[in-house]
Parts: structure tokens; sequence; C-alpha cells
């Protein structure tokens, strides 16, 4: 079939036995059209194999009911969940995701964004804080409403629907001292271009210099987030000159690829070595021994970053921020150290 043999609207209209108008209002509002109707006109929809013209929708509204997100890598489990319930939350509404992946590059982020802007996305979100002048001069200048997830900023110029990374290291980093090891380690993701990874380390630092009585940062080697090079990060700080009594890694995926180097280094976790990760994805409950995490409520808050968006396309002007808590969810990956 061809682009001039479509269906259109108005055949839908004589198979459903009623008018443009109404379709109009069942595709975009279909809450304001009675149930049989809209049921009858989605079976005329599917029947006909009828697409709605977006590009005529978007001249006459000024929207094309899409929404980019924006996130560092589709291989990556921390963020799944998450864009998945943003995705669903934007689909009941009637909106579209459009997805693109940056590497964790800031120019490819800034490559994506304005992709996304010229396939004409009303809104965005996207993942932290760290990037170029360019890249919100660009965002400023186009006025695109835009969410920002998986940090926290108590920044009223922006939007945030986040969580805390230094505050969530922190804990752990807390946990893990209180657990009696004083000789600690860190396997780190790439900090460059990631304030997530920046923060989670920093979080770690201060709990340790807050805490004294001789607990010491020996090492942070910062690694991609991928089971193999965690595997070489654990080896180079297992063959430094002092020994840790735990590795502290910031995400789990890293914390997996150490926990598999250890276990073919024949060194035992925990009873050699405790291992700790972060995200909880549901590697961290399968991997054994099973991690010690940090639990990231991903769900909670890909549904909430879509209803806030939404309600900024609204017009809403009175959303704000939303910051979630995070929690350390103890598993056998940790062990105490006798004092």
């Amino acid at each position: 079939m061809t682009m001039k043999d479509a269906p259109t609207l108005e055949d839908v209209a004589r198979v459903a036995r009623v008018s443009t108008a109404t379709i109009s209002r069942s595709i975009n509002m279909p809450n304001k059209v009675a149930k049989a109707t809209h049921e009858r006109i989605q079976k005329a929809i599917e029947a006909l194999g009828y697409t709605p013209h977006f590009g005529g929708r978007a001249l006459a509204s000024n929207r094309t009911n899409t929404i980019g997100a924006v996130i560092p890598s589709m291989s990556n489990a921390m963020f799944a969940n998450g864009i998945q319930a943003f995705q669903e939350e934007l689909s009941d509404a009637g909106v579209t995701m459009l997805v693109a992946s940056t590497g964790y590059s800031t120019e490819a982020e800034y490559t994506q964004i304005r992709s996304l802007m010229a396939h004409g996305a009303d809104g965005l979100l996207l993942i932290g804080t760290d990037r170029p002048k360019k890249t919100t001069d660009f965002l400023a200048l186009r006025g695109v409403p835009y969410v920002i997830s998986w940090c926290y900023k108590d920044d009223p110029a922006q939007l945030f629907v986040g969580f805390d990374n230094q505050k969530a290291a922190f804990e752990i980093a807390t946990c893990v001292l209180g657990y009696g090891h004083r000789n600690i380690a860190m396997i780190a993701g790439i900090s460059k271009d990631n304030d997530r990874a920046k923060n989670r380390i920093a979080g770690v630092k201060n709990a340790i210099k807050d805490y004294g009585h001789g607990a010491r940062l020996l090492r942070i080697v910062e690694s991609p987030y991928l089971l193999a090079e965690s595997a070489n990060a654990f080896d180079e700080i297992m063959e430094g000159p002092e020994v840790p009594s735990v590795i502290i890694c910031g995400n789990d995926v890293l914390a997996a690829g150490a926990i598999t180097r250890a276990r073919e280094r024949g060194i035992s976790v925990p009873k050699q070595i405790s291992i700790t990760g972060f995200d909880d994805i549901g590697l961290a409950s399968v991997v054994d021994p099973a991690l010690t995490t940090v639990r990231v409520p991903q769900i909670e808050m890909g549904k909430a970053a879509a209803r806030i968006l939404l309600s900024k396309l609204s017009n809403d002007n009175t959303v704000s921020s939303l910051e979630f808590k995070t929690e350390v969810v103890l598993r056998s990956s940790l062990a105490r150290v006798p004092l």
C-alpha cells in the first residue's frame, strides 16, 4: 500500500459510523468519548490499518504528543525499570516516548537532544546534571520543558525527580564502617561527565573522613559499567601494596564483576573480602553471594518523572522537584570484621 492509498480519517468515520470530529476526540481525548463509541472506532482503526497523521496534528495544536528520553546507555540495567515505568505512564496519557542513548558522552547527548527536538518532541527526560553550557543554552533557547532524573539538587531553576547520590553513597559507606571495616577500596564508575559517579565517590570519601577511628580509603579505581572491566579493576586493587577488607562498588554491575573475579582467583566473598553494590537491580539478588547494595526506587521515580513532565507540558506552573529516598539492603556479600 502506497501512502496515497493509506486509509484516511474519512474512511474510519465511514466504517465506525461517526463523524471525523468524534474520531479526533477518541484519538486525542479518549475519556471524552463514550466507551462503546471509542471501542467501535478502535476496531475500525485496527481493521483499516489507519495511522493518525501526527504531522497534521502537530501543525494544528503545536504538539506532537511525543516525549524524548535521553539516557546514558541502553545496555545498563540500572535505567531499564525506570524508563519502562516512564514509558508506561506516558502511554496511559496517550503520549509516545522516543528514546536515545549517549554512551555517557555529553557531545552525543547534545546531538541527540537536537535530533529529538527536530523530530518534534514536546519535552525531554534527561539523566544527571553534567552537560556543557551549549546544551543548557539550547534547551533555554528552545524553551523545551524537561525533567532531570537519577539525581537530585535543590535548584528552583530546574525540575528534578531523583535522589541524592552523595547521600546514598555516604549511607552505604557508613554501614560498611559500622560492620568494622577500616581498610576500604572503591570501584567507581567513570567520573568524567558523570555527576552520579562523582557524587558517589564524594559520599564514600566523606563518610570515611567523618568516621575517623583509623578508617582509610586505600584506593579508588574507576571503571566502565562492564563485568569484564570491573573484574580488571578488582585485580588492580588486590595487587596493590595494601589489600582492603571491603570494596564499595559504584553500581551492581561493577560489584558482580568484582565477585566473579574474586571467585576465579579463589578469594572467598565475604570471608576474605566483602563487596557492596549500588542500585539493587535484579542481578543484585541472584549473584552469589547476594549483594548488599543501595536500593534506588527506579519504578516510582520513572512514573513520577512522567507525571511531572506531563503536568509541565499542560502549563501547570505549580509542579516542583521531587526527592526520593534510597535505602541500604543488607545481603550476604558484606561480613562483619571483628573489632
